[in-house]
């Protein structure tokens, strides 16, 4: 299970204390927060795996009384209504939203009380969508309000705002000055000294740009964030100008969320002998070995692909399968199965069809294994003073553009699994920006046959050192 990041903030002297439990889930680059006073609490935006939250409860002793949603989440499945019904806590959505599920409605300016401690303002932000909701909080001591936080989704991020782009092409433009002003509406309305509590904005696709930031307040936003230091035009103008390829699953997200997702069914899947693996990847099911990238390249079951759970293995996955494929996980240990199937349920693959554990050796029948060579911009360099060969650079198209080894081949990861048969046969060098992204395609182009892979596990910015050269939309020049 993971554990929650604790951030515990103290309301100034004399007004009453409050605690923040950060729960993060970094493979998706979002957060959710439990805020209590130490009796009563509420909860923003919480993930599907809701034992998370209810672990905190039970360790902090204090009881739910209220689940917000900022908005429906276009990049994980939410945990809210499961965690209502499993507390007894009211369920505030806006009501605006259209939804199947029974749930508060709560709108712009309502205000909710937890506790007596803690007073709730709904505060309307579209941008990221037209129903987005953030939420400032104050202490309430003697009878007075003492603004304390905001929470603010996929509004005012650490930096940046989330995207605008997510609900289609024809809404961007609308969007993207809504969010101009949403922002500008909360720094008109929130002292400077109130902390910002975003959910999107640590990686996840979310989130229009990235910030290395992992606090904030209005203040610091005022002085560094863009959508506040630039008039609407620049700012509409640069985002959109910044805004790159969001995962394929973010589709089916939304329309999951308005449904109402039940709590997960978190338990073991069946196990799958070796036969079984064949056939299933025999009938162009995915069968996905969670080991590290240099355990899968010296020795793997032969058609089976590679995330490995030391990356961002659900974002990958869920943006390059097809949705609806039966899944089998493999793992080393029974729990890096259950770790899986904890990241994929977030993203509403519910329930693999099956799998298995221990290596390699035990999920072929013969006993033969695939393999390939892993290799450094270095080994590339030298290759290439000998010989010719496929390079393959599966990084976004944006990323290739601005930067790309001269002569490279561009098939962007997530289109990868339609367009292998595009990748040339023989010796083929594959690389990203890191090293996580070129295992994963150097599986997929194993399993197609008829190619050599080496899968660069190295980061790109060792390419300069190596004597490599980069071609930039303004010409060539030295890499780095």
């Amino acid at each position: 299970m993971t554990h929650p990041m604790d951030q515990h903030q103290t309301a100034a002297a004399g007004t009453a204390p409050l605690t923040v439990r950060t729960i993060e889930t970094p493979s998706l680059g979002d957060r959710s927060y439990l805020v209590h006073d130490g009796e009563v609490a509420f909860v923003v935006d919480p993930q599907r795996d809701i034992d998370r939250v209810l672990q905190v409860l039970e360790d902090d002793g204090v009881r739910l009384t209220h689940v917000l949603e900022t908005h429906l989440h276009n990049d994980y499945v939410t945990g809210g209504l499961a965690l209502a019904e499993a507390t007894g806590a009211a369920y505030l959505v806006n009501g605006a939203d259209e939804v199947s599920f029974d749930r508060t409605p709560i709108g712009d300016n309502d205000v909710v009380e937890v506790g007596p401690r803690m007073r709730v303002r709904a505060i309307a932000t579209p941008g990221h969508t037209f129903t987005h909701l953030s939420y400032a909080l104050s202490t309430v001591v003697d009878g007075a309000e003492q603004p304390y936080a905001v929470f603010t989704g996929g509004s005012l991020l650490y930096g940046a705002t989330g995207r605008p782009d997510l609900l289609g092409d024809q809404h961007t433009d609308a969007l993207v000055r809504h969010q101009h002003a949403s922002a500008h509406r909360l720094a008109s309305e929130l002292p400077d000294d109130a902390a910002v509590f975003p959910t999107h904005g640590f990686g996840s696709f979310c989130s229009a740009t990235q910030s290395d930031a992992t606090s904030s307040t209005i203040g610091r936003e005022k002085r560094s964030n863009p959508v506040l230091t630039q008039d609407e035009e620049t700012y509409v103008r640069e985002l959109l100008a910044g805004l790159v390829a969001w995962p394929a699953y973010y589709a089916h997200m939304g329309p999951a969320n308005a449904a109402g997702p039940a709590a997960p069914d978190l338990s073991p899947v069946r196990e799958a002998d070796a036969a079984e693996l064949r056939r299933r990847i025999e009938a162009g099911e995915w069968v996905v070995d969670l080991r590290t990238r240099t355990a899968f390249a010296a020795g793997h079951a032969p058609g089976t692909l590679n995330f490995g759970l030391d990356g961002p293995f659900s974002t990958y996955l869920g943006w390059l399968i097809e949705w609806g494929t039966p899944l089998t996980l493999l793992g080393e240990t029974p729990g890096d199965v259950a770790t899986a199937q904890r990241e994929l349920v977030r993203i509403g693959i519910d329930r693999p069809a099956a799998q298995a554990t221990g290596g390699p050796e035990q999920w072929t029948e013969d006993g033969t294994l695939g393999s390939f060579p892993t290799a450094t911009f270095a080994d590339l360099a030298q290759v290439r003073h000998h010989r010719e060969v496929v390079v393959l650079d599966v990084r976004r198209a944006d990323e290739h553009a601005a930067g790309a080894l001269d002569g490279a081949l561009n098939i962007p990861l997530h289109e990868l699994p339609r367009r292998v048969a595009e990748v040339p046969t023989g010796e083929v060098w594959v690389h990203c920006a890191g090293g996580y992204r070129a295992a994963v395609a150097a599986s997929f182009i194993a399993a197609a046959g008829g190619r050599m892979p080496v899968a660069v596990d190295d980061s790109l910015d060792h390419a300069a050192p190596a004597g490599l050269r980069l071609v930039a939309p303004d010409g060539p020049r030295d890499a780095g």
